[in-house]
């Protein structure tokens, strides 16, 4: 069954006494709070592989429950549609002409770690000192490895129990929409224009746009809230592409294999040792630094296959990257002649920075945004992608907003419940300077 509000206030009202907390915009901290946690308890772990869109119930489950929330809320044009995206409007409150504007936010977490039977758990007046995730002994989430949190000592912390991720990534954008909405709507004195929301599936397996119909949607710029810490704007990601490596041997039976056999197995490891061991690696770069990323490996004697990441900010660089896999391939059929290498090279998504260019107040208006709502504005890039990297490359511009996600896809997950309201405060900024 699914919890309700009610229940929810009810179980962190002992753990957190917020319940009658506003901020100085009149948001109801606690309810954020409640409605991000209902929302975490959803199982919307997305699966990689599966044959249905979207790959997993759960998050059917979670678009019914937005859509009813949204309907209560007074919402417009709420609909799910058989894809699971879920869609409504904000009405506008103005009767200038000014751009439609879209806030996006994926309902899926990752299949990394799991999302099932997550129990969020709240530190209020978080003191600094590690945290001790209950549920399971060997997980703490350590000062050490996670210095942000040195910053965030008084205020809410919220972790996993240890045993699965949280899903603030990216149920803290969903939740902070969802908020923001009923604020605006319950404060129709508030000067904007029309503002659609969608919420997304299957973002963290590649699939979060695939149907998404732009003139449905019906936006004019658009913002994915689905970032890190509090004021960052992201407005430059990776470019993207993957690399399917099968690699075909010789199998037969190991007794008489010599001079016969040619194991797949071998020539896999041989592949991957070639690739650049101090650079271009995950675990040797920052900033705007490329990688080559061997994530999965399946097979056996007869043939391997390799999943290698390509990213980099510059696009052409993908290509040196992938000539790179070839003339490594190349080199080891020169010593083995028997073998065979087939690389694939399948395009993913491009830096958005280069579509963002058509339309740089997307930029400037989240900066100035977030300077109203009393933060300092960064901006940063993602060593990643979005769903605003894929819509802005079908032409909807689209940066991404910070919501307070931190260690995405881990059981040390955790978010802030401070940085989620400001972002609140951030959107409602954002509305009011498009509406100027």
């Amino acid at each position: 069954m699914i919890p309700t509000l009610g229940d929810f206030c009810k179980s962190i009202h002992q753990r957190v006494c917020s319940c009658c907390e506003t901020d100085d915009m009149g948001f109801l901290m606690s309810e954020l709070l409640d409605r991000f946690c209902r929302y975490c308890q959803i199982h919307t772990e997305a699966i990689e592989g599966a044959s249905s869109y979207p790959s997993s119930q759960g998050q059917l489950e979670l678009g019914r429950m937005l859509v009813q929330e949204l309907k209560d809320m007074g919402c417009a044009e709420v609909e799910q549609s058989p894809f699971g995206i879920v869609t409504a409007t904000i009405p506008a409150t103005t009767s200038k002409s000014v751009p439609v504007m879209a806030w996006v936010a994926h309902m899926d977490t990752s299949p990394e770690t799991s999302g099932k039977n997550v129990k969020p758990t709240i530190h209020k007046n978080y003191n600094g000192q590690d945290i001790p995730l209950a549920g399971d002994p060997t997980k703490v989430l350590r000062v050490s490895d996670s210095p942000e949190l040195s910053g965030y000592v008084g205020r809410t912390i919220i972790t996993t129990d240890g045993t699965t991720l949280l899903g603030a990534d990216n149920k803290a954008g969903v939740a902070v929409i969802m908020q923001t909405t009923k604020y605006l709507l319950e404060h129709p004195e508030i000067p904007h224009g029309k503002i659609r929301l969608c919420f997304t599936c299957d973002e963290e397996i590649g699939h979060g746009t695939d149907h998404i119909d732009l003139v449905h949607l019906g936006a004019d710029i658009a913002y994915t809230l689905d970032g890190f810490g509090e004021g960052e704007i992201e407005a430059e990601t990776f470019s993207a592409d993957k690399a399917t490596v099968t690699i075909t041997g010789v199998n037969i039976h190991p007794s008489v294999g010599k001079g016969k056999m040619v194991n797949a197995i071998r020539l896999a490891s041989m592949f991957i040792d070639r690739l650049p061991k101090q650079s271009l690696s995950p675990e040797t770069t920052e900033g705007r630094e490329g990688f080559l990323h061997p994530y999965k490996i399946e097979g056996g004697v007869a043939q391997v296959t390799l999943h290698i990441l390509l990213r980099d900010f510059e696009t052409a660089n993908l290509t040196t990257q992938a000539n790179l896999l070839k003339d490594i391939a190349r080199g080891i059929e020169a010593e083995y002649p028997k073998a065979r290498f087939s690389i694939e090279i399948t395009h993913q998504y491009r830096n958005m920075a280069d579509g963002i260019k058509k339309n740089p107040k997307v930029v400037s208006f989240a900066v100035e945004a977030t300077r109203r709502a009393g933060l300092k504005p960064k901006l940063s890039l993602i060593r990643g992608g979005t769903d605003g990297s894929l819509l802005t490359a079908k032409g909807l511009p689209t940066p991404n907003l910070s919501t307070g996600e931190h260690n995405a896809h881990s059981p040390l997950e955790w978010t802030c419940l401070e940085e989620m309201e400001s972002a609140c405060r951030v959107l409602v900024e954002l509305a009011k300077i498009w509406a100027e």
